[in-house]
C-alpha cells in the first residue's frame, strides 16, 4: 500500500490528524457559542481584534493563545462565555496596498481576513464564528456615524481651524503615530505644518472623569497602564495669571491669560513667550520683527511636537517687538516666539521662570535674558551653575511672598491675583481634542453635508450608511491636498437634507480609532439591523470581563473606548462607565533579543512553525515561556519539546484502563493527592494569570501519573483515571486538539472544552507524603516517601534498613546519623 492511502496508527501522537479531526466537531456542537439564556453566569472575555495585514504572526499566536485560555476556563468553570472575532479593517495600509496594485483597497482587505479566518480555525481559537464582524463592512460604518451623529448633536464633535501633521508629497494629513523621525511613514517625506479645518472629539469635557474613574480598574489593570493615561491626561492644578501686552505700533495693549502651576514665581517671570506658530504670535509681532518672525515659521513647521518639547534641543526664537506686564509687580517683560511653547498646550502663552525651570533656563541662556532666584532651596544659583532649581524651599525676592513656604506661596499668590481681577485658581490638562478626520478614502466617512445657507447639517438617519464609491482605484485612491473622495462629483454633490439646495458631502474621513472605540459593543448583538446595539444585551454582557492585548494601546485605543463608553453612559445606551473591567498586556515575541524583521533577517514564520511541531506545540511554548507580560524569545524556547510532552499526555488515553465513572476513592492516595493539588493550585494560578506556572504543574502531575502506571498499581487504578482526567480538562486551556483526542481516548462523548471543571477534595489537599533524601557521608543513596509527622526516630530506622545503604555500608560501624524529620537522613561511619 502507497504511503499516500496508509492510516495513521491509532497508537501514535499525530497532531496533523488530529487537527483535521475535531473543528468540525466543535462547530458541530455549537462548543463555543454562548446560550445567552440566564442559565450560567456570564462572562464576556474579548482579544483586541487584529488588522488584517497579511497571515497571523508569531505576536497573534501569543496574545490569542493568552486570551483563549482565559476564555475556556472560564467555560470549564461553569460560565456562559462569550468570546468573539472580527477584524479592524480600514486604515492607511489598505489603502497603500491598493495603490500598489491598481486595485480597491477591499479586495486586498477581504482576502487577508479570510487567510487570517482560516489561520484562527486552524489555531483552535475558542471564538463564536456566528458573532465575526469587520469595521469595513457597510453595515457596521453606518452604526459608526450614527454614534458620530450623536456625538454631533450633543455637542462633542465639531471642526476647527489648527496645525496639523502635513505630508508635502502626497498632500494629506498625518497621525501623530504616522510620522517617523519627523517624516512620512508613506512617503518619507518630511512632514511639515499645515493649518486646516478638521473634525474634533470633545474629549476633554470627560478628563476629570477619565481620570477620577480609574478608581473602579485599580488593581484589575496594569498598573504601568493606569500610570500612563495619568500622565497622558495630565491634570495640573495651578492657576490662570492675566498679563497685559503694552500696546505697539499701533496696536492696543492686548490681555494674555497664561497657565501656571507655580504662581507662586510670578516675580521670578523675566520674559513671556508665546507658541511661535500661533495667531497670537502673529498678532502681536510688530512691524520691524515680524519678517523674522516669519522665516522662523518655516523653520518650526517641519518639527513635530514632541521635537519641540524635547530637553535636550538647542534653544530658538524670535523677539516679537512686545512686552507683557507682570500683575503682581508692574514689571515689563519682553514677549518671545519660541517653539518649545504649543499652541493647544494651555493658552499657548507662559510666563518664564529661567530660574526655576531648565527649558526656560536654557532660553535665557542662549538669548542672555535675566535669571531670578525665587525659591531659596538651598541650592546654588542658576544663573552660576545653569541648572534651574525644581524643589521645595522658602520664597525669596518675591514681594509680600517672601518667607513664605512654597505651598502657602501659591495659596497666598492666587489670593492677589484673585483680589486685582488679574486670575484665579484653575485645573490645566496636557489632554487635547481627539482630532479624527482624515484625508483618506479608506475609512468611514464623516456623515455632515455642507450648506451654503444651512451650515453643517447631519446626514439624516434613514440616509445611512454614507458608503464609499466602489469605483476607484490605484492612483485614483492617491491624495492631492484633500481627501480623494473630494474627486468623486457624483458622490460629493447632493442636495441639503434641510432646504434642498445644493450642497456638498463631508469628504474627509474618520479615524480608525473611532471603529475601535465601540466594537465591543457590536459584538453583542452584531446582526442588528435597526441600531448599533442591543442595550439589554450590552448590558447583560458588558463590561468585558477580560480584555486581552498589547501594551502599545495603553493609551489612545484604551482611553478613546472609555470616553466613549462614558458618553453612551450620558446618552442612555449602557449601564456602566468603565468598557474593561480587567486588563491583561502580553508582552512581544522576539527572537534572539530583538523583535522580528525581514530586515533583520531574524523572523519566524508561524505557518511554518505550525506545521513543524504542530498548533498544541507552539500554543503550550508560547504560554510556558514566560509570564505573559514578559517577551517570548522564540531562540530561547522548545516547541519540539512541547511536543514530545503533549505525546506523553496523549498516551495517557491507551493506558488508563478502568471505566469512566469509576469511584476513584479507592485509588492510589498519593496520586490522588498531588492531583487535587494541582486543580486547586490551578485555579488560583489562572485567576492570577500565572498561566506557565499551572503548565508547570500539569508536567508535574503527567510524570506522577505515567510513574504510577509503570512502577505502581497500572492502569486498573481508578486513581489514575482520575489524574488523566484532570490532565485533560486542564490541558484543554492550552493544547485544545490533544485534550480533547486525550478526552476521547478515556471514553467520553461531549467536547472535554464543556467537561467542567474537576472538584477538589480538601481532604486529599493535606500532604499524603513528603520525599526523605537518605545521604551516606553527603552523598545522595535513597529516597523515601515518608508521612509527613514521622519522629527522628522512626526516620533513622527506615533509612539504615533500605538496601542502598546496607550496600554503601558494607559492614562498617556507624560514627553518627544526623536527622532532619521528616526530609534528611545523614548516615556518617567511622
Amino acid at each position: 500500500m502507497s504511503s499516500e492511502t496508509e492510516q495513521p496508527d491509532p497508537n501514535t501522537y499525530n497532531f496533523a490528524a488530529i487537527e483535521a479531526k475535531w473543528p468540525s466537531v466543535w462547530d458541530r456542537l455549537g462548543t463555543f457559542t454562548p446560550a445567552d439564556d440566564g442559565s450560567r453566569g456570564r462572562r464576556y472575555v474579548l482579544d483586541m481584534f487584529p488588522y488584517p495585514s497579511g497571515d497571523l504572526h508569531m505576536g497573534h499566536a501569543e496574545a490569542f493563545a493568552m486570551g483563549d485560555v482565559v476564555a475556556r476556563y472560564y467555560r470549564q468553570q461553569g460560565f456562559d462565555v462569550l468570546h468573539p472575532i472580527g477584524w479592524d479593517s480600514f486604515g492607511l495600509p489598505a489603502e497603500n496596498a491598493a495603490i500598489k496594485r491598481n486595485a480597491h483597497p477591499a479586495e486586498w482587505t477581504y482576502t487577508n481576513i479570510e487567510t487570517q479566518a482560516n489561520s484562527f480555525r486552524r489555531y483552535a481559537i475558542s471564538v463564536d464564528w456566528s458573532r465575526r464582524l469587520q469595521t469595513s463592512d457597510p453595515e457596521y460604518y453606518r452604526w459608526t456615524q450614527w454614534l458620530f451623529l450623536r456625538f454631533f448633536e450633543k455637542g462633542l464633535a465639531y471642526r476647527k481651524d489648527h496645525p496639523v501633521n502635513w505630508c508635502p508629497r502626497d498632500q494629506t494629513v498625518l497621525a501623530n503615530e504616522q510620522v517617523v523621525n519627523g517624516a512620512c511613514e508613506r512617503c518619507g517625506s518630511v512632514v511639515t505644518k499645515k493649518t486646516l479645518n478638521q473634525w474634533y472629539f470633545r474629549i476633554t469635557d470627560y478628563a476629570d472623569r477619565l481620570l477620577d474613574d480609574m478608581e473602579q480598574l485599580e488593581g484589575h489593570w496594569p498598573e504601568r497602564v493606569l500610570a500612563m493615561q495619568r500622565n497622558w491626561i495630565g491634570r495640573s492644578a495651578g492657576a490662570h495669571v492675566t498679563f497685559t501686552i503694552e500696546p505697539a505700533d499701533g496696536q492696543p495693549e492686548r490681555a494674555v491669560p497664561v497657565f501656571t502651576t507655580r504662581p507662586d514665581t510670578l516675580h521670578g517671570a523675566t520674559f513671556f513667550v508665546v507658541a511661535a506658530d500661533s495667531e497670537l504670535a502673529s498678532d502681536l509681532v510688530t512691524f520691524d520683527h515680524a519678517a523674522a518672525l516669519s522665516t522662523y515659521l518655516e523653520q518650526v513647521k517641519s518639527l513635530t511636537d514632541i521635537e519641540r518639547q524635547a530637553t535636550d534641543r538647542e534653544k530658538t526664537g524670535v523677539f516679537t517687538g512686545r512686552y507683557a506686564v507682570n500683575p503682581l509687580n508692574s514689571e515689563l517683560l519682553p514677549v518671545w516666539a519660541a517653539d518649545y511653547v504649543l499652541s493647544d498646550y494651555g493658552t499657548g502663552a507662559i510666563m518664564a521662570v529661567p530660574a526655576h525651570d531648565q527649558r526656560d533656563l536654557d532660553f535665557a541662556r542662549a538669548f542672555d535674558l535675566p535669571v531670578r532666584m525665587v525659591v531659596d532651596t538651598g541650592d546654588e544659583d542658576p544663573a552660576v551653575t545653569g541648572t534651574a532649581t525644581t524643589g521645595d524651599g522658602t520664597l525669596i525676592n518675591s514681594g509680600e511672598l517672601n518667607g513664605l513656604p512654597k505651598e502657602q506661596a501659591i495659596a497666598r499668590a492666587i489670593e492677589l491675583v484673585t483680589l486685582q481681577g488679574t486670575g484665579e485658581q484653575t485645573v490645566n490638562y496636557r489632554l487635547r481634542d481627539w482630532l479624527l478626520s482624515r484625508q483618506r478614502f479608506w475609512g468611514t466617512p464623516i456623515p455632515i453635508i455642507h450648506c451654503s445657507d444651512c451650515g453643517e447639517v447631519a446626514v439624516p438617519d434613514d440616509q445611512l450608511p454614507v458608503t464609499l464609491p466602489e469605483n476607484l482605484r490605484g492612483e485614483e485612491l492617491s491624495p492631492k491636498g484633500t481627501s480623494p473622495l473630494a474627486a468623486v462629483e457624483e458622490w460629493v454633490n447632493v442636495p441639503c437634507p434641510q432646504c434642498g439646495g445644493d450642497a456638498r458631502r463631508d469628504t474627509d474621513t474618520m479615524d480608525t480609532f473611532v471603529d475601535s472605540s465601540w466594537y465591543f459593543l457590536r459584538f453583542v448583538s452584531p446582526h442588528l439591523t435597526d441600531a448599533p446595539f442591543d442595550s439589554d444585551a450590552v448590558n447583560r454582557w458588558l463590561p468585558v470581563g477580560q480584555y486581552v492585548g498589547g501594551v502599545e494601546h495603553a493609551i489612545l485605543h484604551l482611553l478613546y473606548s472609555r470616553f466613549f463608553t462614558k458618553v453612551l453612559y450620558d446618552l442612555g445606551l449602557v449601564s456602566f462607565t468603565e468598557p474593561f473591567s480587567a486588563l491583561l498586556n502580553q508582552g512581544q515575541v522576539l527572537n534572539g533579543g530583538k523583535a522580528m524583521s525581514k530586515s533583520l533577517g531574524n523572523g519566524v514564520d508561524l505557518g511554518e512553525q505550525l506545521d513543524r511541531f504542530g498548533v498544541d506545540a507552539v500554543r503550550l511554548t508560547m504560554i510556558f515561556a514566560s509570564p505573559p507580560e514578559d517577551d517570548v524569545d522564540w531562540a530561547d524556547v522548545s516547541p519540539s519539546g512541547a511536543t514530545k510532552f503533549l505525546a506523553r499526555a496523549w498516551r495517557l488515553g491507551t493506558d488508563v484502563t478502568s471505566n469512566p465513572g469509576v469511584d476513584p476513592a479507592g485509588g492510589d492516595r498519593g496520586l490522588r493527592s498531588i492531583t487535587h493539588r494541582m486543580v486547586a493550585d490551578s485555579a488560583a494560578l489562572l485567576q492570577n494569570n500565572k498561566f506557565n506556572v499551572v503548565i508547570a504543574r500539569l508536567m508535574e502531575l503527567v510524570n506522577a501519573t505515567r510513574k504510577a502506571i509503570d512502577s505502581g498499581p497500572g492502569g486498573e487504578d481508578p486513581a489514575v483515571r482520575e489524574a488523566a482526567e484532570a490532565i485533560a480538562v486542564v490541558l484543554s486551556l492550552f493544547a485544545p486538539y490533544t485534550a480533547e483526542d486525550l478526552w476521547e481516548r478515556l471514553g467520553h462523548q461531549a467536547s472535554v472544552a464543556s467537561a467542567g471543571w474537576p472538584t477538589v477534595d480538601e481532604g486529599l489537599l493535606v500532604q499524603a507524603t513528603v520525599t526523605a533524601v537518605v545521604q551516606v557521608q553527603g552523598k545522595v543513596r535513597d529516597r523515601l516517601e515518608v508521612a509527613p509527622d514521622i519522629s527522628e526516630e522512626e526516620l533513622r530506622e527506615l533509612a539504615l534498613a533500605t538496601d542502598q545503604v546496607k550496600r554503601t555500608l558494607d559492614g562498617r560501624e556507624i560514627r553518627t546519623v544526623i536527622v532532619r524529620a521528616p526530609k534528611l537522613v545523614n548516615i556518617v561511619p567511622r
